[in-house]
């Protein structure tokens, strides 16, 4: 069973993974907006926001290929959303609360996709102990 070759994603899955990346930068992009506004309430909620899409995720594709597209997706737009632009705009200020959002997305994004449940190759989700 373990020597079986790999086969390539259904184009179902490619198009769910597709669709989680975009959801997860669209929740990237409001996150970085929300937590500013409302220090601790934004923060927390932005996070719970990232985390509920990355496990979403991961629970409707059964694995963690999705959770892994949602949490690349915020990370990109992160990363696109802190390049400050030619006329001096930005959007995250050098403060603890835009620091928590940036490391602590990370953090919430690495645990989550992690988390997620693996297949087996019957395509039975893994219950460890059994």
């Amino acid at each position: 069973m373990l020597a079986q070759p790999m086969r390539p994603p259904s184009a179902g899955r490619v198009a769910a993974c597709a669709g989680f990346f975009l959801l997860g930068a669209l929740v990237g992009a409001a996150g970085a907006l929300v937590q500013p506004g409302w220090f601790p309430g934004g923060l927390l909620l932005a996070l719970a926001g990232e985390a509920g899409v990355v496990l979403g995720a991961a629970r409707v594709t059964r694995g963690r290929a999705g959770g892994a597209a949602a949490a690349a997706g915020w990370m990109l737009a992160i990363v696109l959303l802190t390049a400050s632009r030619p006329e001096g705009d930005f959007l995250f200020a050098a403060g603890a609360g835009s620091y928590l959002f940036l490391l602590g997305g990370i953090g919430v994004a690495v645990i989550c996709a992690t988390l997620a449940p693996r297949r087996q190759p019957d395509g039975d989700p893994v219950r460890p102990g059994k």
